[in-house]
């Protein structure tokens, strides 16, 4: 029988042999096609999306803007409507100041009572003081800082701004009339006829002879604001 002869192995020549790398199957990229009409239709969609905010931006404020205007006009109407009151009070009591200075002009024993020895009894023609009631400005100032100008009419406008400058003089009286009476010459015996003379002008000019025109136009102003 012949004898069996073992597989022969390959020489080793030295040479590394690299191993045989798989490659990896290529996968197909999806592309979407779109037309110009798919393109148009966002681009109207975003445009849309803007314009209704803004919209909407504009009219939440403009709302906004008008409730604080209503809330500033009420309030200024209802400053007039006091100061109405308050400077009918004061007007009738600043002519009773009036006849008191008259009767003491007339009566040198009142305008005694009034002036001396230097000093000064104010209530023998002004009871209750120079100023009788406060007028304020207080929701005037506020709503020119709300730029009010721009929310109601000029002729509005002017009116309350005509009223308040009248107001401020009505109430410079007591400073001016203060002036006389804090006077060391107004305590001289000799002067008692001149102090309540100009006592009686001061309360003329600053107050009494603009009073009644004051309250018309309180009125005036208090009607055109009901319409806002």
């Amino acid at each position: 029988m012949p004898e069996e002869t073992a597989p022969q192995q390959p020489a080793d020549t030295g040479t590394y042999i690299a191993p045989i790398k798989k490659q990896k199957k290529h996968i197909p990229e999806v592309l979407t096609v779109r037309d110009w009409k798919e393109y148009l239709g966002e681009s109207i969609l975003i445009i849309f999306s803007v314009l209704l905010a803004l919209i909407l931006t504009e009219y939440f404020t403009s709302l906004h803007e008008k409730q604080q205007t209503k809330e500033v006009v009420r309030q200024l109407k209802e400053e007039l409507e006091k100061n109405k009151q308050a400077e009918q009070l004061q007007y009738a009591y600043q002519l009773q100041v009036l006849k008191n200075i008259d009767s003491a002009l007339n009566n040198p024993a009142i305008a005694k009572q009034f002036i001396d020895s230097g000093a000064m009894n104010l209530k023998i023609i002004a009871p209750d003081g120079i100023k009788y009631r406060d007028l304020s400005d207080i929701a005037w100032q506020v709503a020119k800082q709300d730029n009010i100008v721009s929310k109601i009419d000029l002729d509005t406008y002017s009116l309350l701004t005509y009223i308040y400058v009248n107001q401020q003089l009505i109430t410079n009286s007591e400073q001016e009339i203060a002036k006389v009476i804090f006077s060391w010459e107004s305590r001289k015996s000799e002067n008692r006829r001149t102090t309540l003379l100009l006592i009686r002008d001061n309360y003329h000019g600053w107050a009494v002879d603009r009073a009644q025109g004051l309250l018309d136009l309180y009125q005036q102003a208090i009607d055109k604001l009901e319409r806002y």
